[in-house]
């Protein structure tokens, strides 16, 4: 039986129509070390920038398979891009569904909806608890998206008395706070391998008053705007679904690239083109495969958990591992693939600039992230063998 992926065209098709200005501005954005005016500007035009909103905040509260495929798409077209689309459409669809309704006032309303947001969502600070709000402190690394973001989300844990709150067993309460630019001293510290366009900035903030109405908690499931299930689920899974889509779009390219190059391609000292020599079809049928089995299993997972919650049921812990597992299988997958085309392009594939090498770096530097790491799939497979019945963080 073969799975069919549904999936409304529009947000792929608004995300496609960017291609020829991504490709066009991928120098630029890396030399910026952030995406470049142009590219955020057509962000906003094309309706990408919120797309993943809840509608009352300019969005059209897309299915997982339809934020997945935008994803891919945009992943394919340029890491860096993509890595953008997976860190402000996120952030600013969990401030948009979970903020008091006076912070959602303060945020959105008040700039008719055109709200970018970025920054990190690990509870790096501190936020002493105040009259009407927290008094936070702290130092974040890896903003991404913050280099063109009027607003910052910060990930913090609240100190109620000098101690720590705790919202259940083992599991301490996680505040994110939105701030707004001025508010935030930026250290920089984005020079690096890959994804250097993506503007993923260190930022500090010492003792400000953050008001209680621009805070929500991070594992918040009871969205106070949209419809879709993806408010009920959670920043978790929306999270784990971006890191795998990401990671299927760079490597897709990346084969993509190097099957168009097979046929141009002569290794020197062999008279035969790359594209005629047997090792490099068997292996091309192999990792293609690879790529669309992984492909297949994201979307099983998320849309299965989707359906769920669609139905009214809460996730269970085994859904949301099966979502976790996916992604890390999806990233492995897309590690393997792009190792493989990166080898088979030969010295096509480390000209500086070209699509190739770009996403052979930007893999490299993706795939480092600890919401897609070992530790993941071993919480998760705990799960499965009933050694914990859940875990927080998953």
């Amino acid at each position: 039986m073969t799975m069919q992926v549904q999936v409304d065209d529009d947000l792929v098709v608004a995300a496609r129509g960017l291609r020829d200005l991504v490709r066009a501005e991928a120098a630029e954005s890396e030399r910026l070390r952030t995406m470049s005016g142009p590219i955020v500007d057509a962000m906003w035009t094309s309706g990408l920038m919120t797309a993943f909103n809840p509608v009352v905040a300019g969005g059209v509260e897309p299915s997982f398979a339809e934020m997945i495929e935008t994803w891919i798409e945009m992943a394919w077209q340029d890491g860096s891009f993509g890595w953008t689309g997976i860190a402000n459409l996120p952030s600013s669809f969990a401030a948009a569904s979970y903020l008091p309704e006076d912070g959602f006032a303060e945020v959105f309303t008040t700039n008719d909806n055109r709200v970018t947001m970025g920054g990190q969502f690990a509870p790096n600070g501190q936020g002493v608890v105040v009259d009407g709000g927290y008094r936070l402190s702290g130092s974040w690394s890896f903003g991404s998206g913050t280099g063109h973001s009027q607003y910052v989300a910060a990930g913090f844990l609240p100190m109620d008395g000098g101690e720590m709150r705790w919202i259940g067993e083992g599991v301490p309460e996680l505040m994110i706070a939105v701030l707004p630019r001025a508010e935030v001293t930026f250290t920089d510290g984005w020079n690096v391998q890959g994804l250097r366009g993506t503007g993923s900035y260190d930022y500090t903030v010492t003792d400000v008053f953050v008001p209680e109405r621009r805070t929500f908690r991070l594992f918040s499931t009871a969205p106070l705007r949209g419809t879709s299930p993806a408010g009920r689920m959670g920043m978790m899974p929306v999270t784990a679904a971006g890191h795998a889509a990401w990671a299927l779009g760079v490597a897709k390219s990346m084969l993509d690239d190097v099957q168009e190059l097979a046929a141009a391609k002569y290794r020197m000292s062999d008279m035969a083109s790359l594209a005629s020599r047997p090792t490099f079809q068997k292996d091309l049928a192999h990792h293609v495969a690879a790529w669309r089995a992984a492909r297949l299993l994201v979307h099983d997972a998320f849309s299965s958990a989707e359906a769920v919650v669609a139905e009214g049921t809460d996730l269970t812990p085994r859904l949301r591992v099966d979502m976790r597992v996916a992604a890390v299988y999806a990233t492995d997958v897309a590690r393997e693939c792009a190792q493989w085309a990166h080898l088979a392009a030969g010295t096509s594939s480390i000209r500086e600039g070209s699509r190739l090498e770009r996403a052979f770096r930007d893999v490299y530097t993706g795939t480092q992230h600890a919401f897609i790491s070992e530790k993941v799939a071993i919480d998760s497979a705990q799960v499965w063998l009933g050694i914990i019945e859940d875990h927080f963080s998953l």
